[in-house]
């Protein structure tokens, strides 16, 4: 028992360092922006949900040609059943008898009814094609914007590091020259509460990042906790495409537009359908039947060939009524397939306008930085010449911070007004 203890002692400090080495020395999981899109398309559920609908949609064509097939049917029945005494037996009679029915039905014309159910689960299945890709572009849209949102706070989060540390520089010269006695006290404490402000912004540009980086992971289906370590960066590229062509593209490529196409048709099968209630539906019907007083009752043989017409002849305008909504419905798809396009449009107007105003300050943005880093380091020379003064460092720094975040956010408003582009326009997955 002391052994296994003392084997215990030795081997639980082994166990703490293997675990606090995997911790350590995990490798964050690196990704570019493509690898992330086809990480979540791989993981997201709602992709997996759009795809088993689509499936099912298959299997309601299988129904609806089904419906319109030979349908054969096979009964067996045992009966024993007694017959009341009369005049002539004077007492119950006992009869036990077997029967066999095997029976065929076609329906030969149902008015365009079962036809335009089954175009309906064709167009159905269209419909469930086209949410698929739905749920593609907007699953990408969001990784893209999520992966943006990472990029943007890394990238504040590295813009306040440096201001804080230019404060720190900053604040350590102050501190050397007043303690030479060269300024004044107050610019020790401007200083300081400048850097304090300035390590206050860097805390929220931690906890942004951390809380940027778990919806990513989220949307990726990763752990929440994931490391990140992304490969891509901001970058400009202009997209040569003008408003007219991006508007007719999207005319031709929007998904959703599609999809209200076929709504469109498939509420005018509902018509159709609701018409064939006016005609007549004719069907066959073929039986064959075999009874016997002993099992299996494979005797007597007996046939039947049917052919039905049936026919509504009034109906108190239920049909009528039938027709008009279905109608209704279709005026319904109508104006919402126009509203919808209409909708479309005016979003790929506005992310385009967003688009080129962001271009716009991508390049003023990058001139204040050019600017901002020129002239802080003339007032540090200045400064540590004695021919500047504590305020203009400090009103320096501010001004390259604010430069450099005004640059990323001009970037960053480019790139997502261009990826809600892309998805307005309809433009495939990567």
């Amino acid at each position: 028992m002391k052994l296994n203890h003392r084997w215990y002692k030795a081997l639980l400090p082994l166990a703490f360092l293997v675990a606090w080495s995997f911790q350590c020395f995990a490798a964050p999981l690196e990704l570019t922006l493509e690898e992330s899109i086809n990480l979540a398309l791989k993981n997201n559920y709602d992709i997996k949900i759009a795809q088993t609908d689509r499936d099912k949609s298959l299997w309601a064509i299988n129904q609806a040609k089904a419906n319109k097939n030979v349908s054969l049917s096979f009964s067996h029945v045992d009966e024993r059943y007694n017959t009341p005494p009369t005049i002539y037996t004077h007492a119950y009679t006992y009869t036990t008898e077997f029967s066999n029915e095997l029976s065929l039905s076609l329906p030969l014309y149902s008015g365009g009814k079962l036809e335009s159910q089954l175009n309906q689960a064709k167009l159905d299945l269209a419909s469930a094609d086209l949410d698929v890709d739905i749920a593609k572009q907007q699953l990408t849209l969001n990784v893209v914007t999520y992966y943006f949102n990472v990029l943007e706070y890394r990238n504040e989060q590295a813009i306040c590091q440096q201001t804080v540390d230019n404060y720190a520089e900053h604040l350590s010269l102050v501190n050397t020259k007043y303690n030479l006695g060269f300024v004044a006290k107050t610019d020790v404490l401007s200083s300081e509460v400048d850097l304090a402000d300035a390590r206050d912004s860097l805390s929220k540009a931690q906890n942004n990042y951390l809380n940027a980086v778990a919806t990513l992971n989220n949307a990726l289906g990763l752990a929440h906790d994931t490391e990140l370590l992304l490969k891509d960066d901001f970058k400009y590229e202009k997209k040569p495409m003008t408003l007219p062509e991006c508007l007719a593209y999207a005319l031709n490529h929007r998904p959703e537009l599609s999809q209200y196409k076929v709504k469109v048709t498939s509420a005018e099968e509902d018509v159709n359908i609701a018409k064939s209630g006016y005609l007549p539906t004719v069907g066959l019907t073929l039986d064959q039947g075999w009874n016997d007083s002993n099992f299996p009752g494979g005797k007597n043989s007996n046939w039947l060939a049917e052919v039905t017409v049936s026919v509504s002849v009034f109906d108190s305008g239920l049909t009528k009524s039938k027709v008009e909504q279905a109608k209704r419905s279709l005026s319904k798809v109508q104006d919402q397939s126009s509203q919808k396009r209409d909708t479309i449009l005016l979003d790929v107007r506005q992310y385009y306008l967003s688009m080129r105003e962001a271009e716009t300050r991508i390049g003023t943005s990058e001139v204040s930085v050019n600017q901002a880093s020129e002239n802080l380091m003339i007032q540090k020379a200045r400064y540590t010449a004695g021919a500047g003064t504590n305020i203009d460092i400090l009103d320096a720094v501010l001004a390259l911070d604010k430069a450099k975040k005004n640059y990323t956010e001009a970037l960053y408003d480019y790139n997502t007004a261009r990826a809600n582009l892309e998805q307005a326009m309809g433009a495939p997955v990567l």
